[in-house]
């Protein structure tokens, strides 16, 4: 330990005791990430071991027209612009059927908010999905999406909850949460829901018994205590629901947005934001360390800072990529696992709810 003020921190953390929004202070503005990282790691494996989990899962962006305008990013396109796109039904179709031999067991869908589309093309996206893999879990639609697709139909949050579920929903990501700071909303992201808005979609999804996962976006004009305001929300938001599945930190891709001139976070910053983050959300059961977005050498790295996922296989990821990603567009079985198992782990192949889909439970249950 090279700064003496963790030594308070690191004697809560090996006691069980909850982080308060001080020590999330002193945890940002301390530079000795290893001790921040050991504390990460003893909570990890408190809670999973040496499990790293890891899906075989599709991405599906049926649209990236979008009225909002962010300036962070690098996905969206107006109607009319080069390299605006909208799919059909028939091109989701056979976006879905072009894997439909491999094993996978989710289906990431996310898109922009587009005018151009009825309310009802988004609830036939799920029904044909759910068509062609009957036995898929759906990841369907940020809350910016539900509080979009409420606006467009009329219907209440609740309702169009209600809508996705008959068509075939079966969990949420947690994208559009950007940073919980009305300072940043108000610079970046306007148009966006407000953190209230954000956190009450998801605890109205939890009542539905939709299992939802949590992100924060960092690397841009963020500061420190909006970063720890925005856990600590979380933390708070899942004591009352429980629904959160796991946490994502999102790491800010600048190329090709609005904000290019910005550095990107270096990797040492990742593994400070996946550390803290896990320790700051003692109630969540799982910290995702996205290879798409980090890299392979920094996600497996992170797998020794609090993180115990790197989500999966993936395949035709475009919002990180239309950012300036670097990383391949996918991974197969194999190499998910030799990624996990080289750096001392133990692979566990999950479904969306982190039930083990594995073969090797007599070895995995011993872990």
């Amino acid at each position: 330990m090279t700064d003496s003020n963790l030594k308070r921190i690191y004697d809560k953390v090996m006691a069980g005791e909850r982080l308060s929004f001080e020590d999330g202070m002193t945890l940002f503005n301390s530079n000795d990430v290893l001790t921040i990282g050991e504390m990460a790691h003893h909570i990890r494996v408190q809670k999973n071991g040496l499990k790293t989990f890891y899906t075989l899962n599709q991405h599906i962006n049926p649209t990236n027209i979008c009225r909002n305008d962010c300036l962070f990013c690098a996905f969206y396109r107006k109607d009319g612009q080069e390299g605006a796109y909208r799919m059909s039904l028939e091109t989701v179709r056979q976006k879905v059927l072009e894997r439909i031999e491999e094993p996978i067991t989710e289906i990431h869908i996310v898109g922009g908010l587009d005018d151009g589309l009825p309310y009802e093309y988004y609830i036939d996206v799920l029904r044909v999905v759910k068509e062609v893999r009957p036995n898929v879990n759906i990841k369907a639609y940020t809350a910016v999406e539900i509080a979009y697709l409420a606006e467009r139909s009329g219907k209440s949050w609740a309702a169009v909850l209600d809508d996705l579920l008959e068509a075939g929903l079966n969990t949420m990501p947690g994208g559009g949460a950007e940073v919980f700071s009305e300072r940043v909303k108000r610079k970046l992201f306007m148009d966006k829901l407000s953190a209230d808005e954000w956190i009450e979609i998801h605890k109205i999804a939890h009542q539905k018994g939709i299992r939802t996962n949590a992100t924060m976006l960092y690397g841009h004009i963020e500061k420190d205590e909006e970063k720890v305001d925005h856990l600590i929300r979380l933390r708070k938001a899942q004591d009352e629901s429980g629904g959160f599945l796991t946490f994502l930190p999102l790491l800010f891709h600048p190329e090709n947005t609005r904000m290019a001139r910005l550095p990107m976070a270096t990797g040492v910053e990742d593994l400070k934001h996946i550390a803290i983050s896990r320790l700051l959300l003692d109630n969540f059961d799982h910290i995702k360390a996205y290879w798409v977005m980090l890299g392979k050498d920094v996600a497996q790295i992170a797998l020794s800072f609090g993180a115990d996922d790197i989500d999966g296989s993936v395949v035709e990821e475009r919002i990180y990529h239309m950012a300036g990603a670097r990383s391949s567009q996918m991974m197969t079985r194999s190499q998910l696992k030799k990624l996990i198992s080289e750096c001392g782990f133990v692979p566990v192949e999950r479904n969306a709810l982190y039930q083990s889909v594995n073969t090797e439970t007599e070895i995995i249950d011993q872990v």
